[in-house]
């Protein structure tokens, strides 16, 4: 760790403290997003397709603190995300693989991991060659979207040799359907976050979310990074797969030196999105730990990002609101909902990617 890493100590500090506020504050309930003003949190009874992301959190602290009352909490938030197995959601990779993974060697949340592995592979659809995001959240059914490859892939890759090719397959029909047939030859701005089959026409690209959308490069980004960081996955797939994830992750890395992007490109006067940023922040952490010319400048971009946001983007005392919100995130720019408030999964990822500097947890396996 750098001495710039290891001068965030305090944000650390800062934000472990805020997830025991905020359990304090949603009881049994899981936070979604927090009023930039006053940090309170609107709430879901079921969790969403975020639901995992707090339960992640309370695994990194306790972690974090070592203390059991804090593990207790966590293992009882994992375990209300067993009604999101048998959902037909490609969310379920969010949920279960960040629901599960920071609570390393726990042996109910890696049962549930398994029993969550086992239905997506179920639902994996070999014609159309990836799972398709499912109709559990409303809307078609039969969509390709960049979120529902992050945490799927690392999920699937757990479920024996049929998990591993699906996990592949998953990831790879994205890559085709989301950049192209050539990943190296599309430019960021070609970037397609989500698309519609139709039997007749095939797949057809989705107006919502649009292109420029932040987090669609970020969470493609992420996925890359995971099966690059298992020789098992990145050699598996097409011909010369490895070579292929190599060159993706190229043309997903961030252009600008540090960003805080805008929530959408094609609006760079509108708001940002902190979340996107935290995403690729631990991104870059584990493109780090791939061996390769490239791991040194990650790990500074990434120290960097979480660098920045620590400095202008999370809450420190005598503001007004509870220290540790990383607030300036971005739920739906085009909707106008919660466009500058904090975002349970820009806490996590912004929580996972210090924890991960500060040793607290190892990158590569969450």
């Amino acid at each position: 760790m750098s001495p710039a890493g290891a001068g965030l100590g305090p944000t650390l500090e800062a934000v472990m403290e805020r997830v025991a506020v905020t359990a304090a504050a949603v009881g049994p309930r899981f936070p979604l997003y927090a009023e930039p003003g006053d940090g309170r949190w609107q709430t879901t009874g079921r969790g969403s397709w975020t639901g995992g992301f707090w339960a992640g959190l309370l695994w990194l602290r306790a972690r974090y603190t070592g203390d059991e009352a804090d593990r207790r909490a966590a293992a009882a938030c994992t375990a209300r995300l067993e009604p999101w197995v048998a959902a037909d959601t490609a969310t379920r990779g969010l949920i279960f693989w960040y629901g599960t993974a920071p609570a390393g060697d726990d042996a109910g949340a890696g049962a549930l991991r398994a029993r969550a592995a086992r239905a997506v592979l179920s639902a994996h659809d070999r014609e159309l060659g990836l799972v398709p995001w499912g109709d559990a959240l409303g809307g078609p059914r039969l969509l390709a979207r960049v979120d529902a490859v992050p945490g799927t892939v690392p999920l699937l890759a757990g479920a024996g040799p049929q998990g591993l090719a699906a996990a592949a397959d998953h990831l790879h029909r994205h890559l085709d359907l989301c950049l192209g047939a050539n990943p190296a030859v599309p430019t960021p701005a070609v970037l397609t976050p989500a698309l519609r089959f139709d039997a007749g026409t095939g797949w057809q690209p989705c107006p919502d979310p649009p292109p420029g959308w932040s987090r669609g490069r970020a969470w493609l980004l992420l996925a890359v990074a995971d099966a690059l960081l298992r020789p098992d996955l990145a050699a598996a797939g097409p011909a010369r797969a490895a070579d292929r994830l190599d060159a993706v992750a190229e043309l997903l890395l961030p252009q600008e030196e540090f960003p805080v992007p805008a929530a959408d490109s094609a609006r760079p006067d509108g708001p940002v999105d902190s979340s996107a940023a935290a995403i690729t922040a631990v991104a870059l952490l584990k493109l780090a730990r791939v061996p390769g010319p490239r791991a040194a400048q990650c790990a500074y971009r990434a120290e960097a990002i979480l660098g920045r946001l620590a400095a202008s983007h999370v809450s420190g005392p005598g503001t007004g609101r509870p220290p540790g919100m990383l607030l300036d995130g971005c739920y739906d720019a085009d909707k106008g909902l919660a466009v500058r408030h904090e975002l349970v999964w820009g806490d996590f990822f912004l929580a996972l990617g210090l924890a991960a500097l500060h040793g607290v947890v190892d990158i590569t396996r969450v």
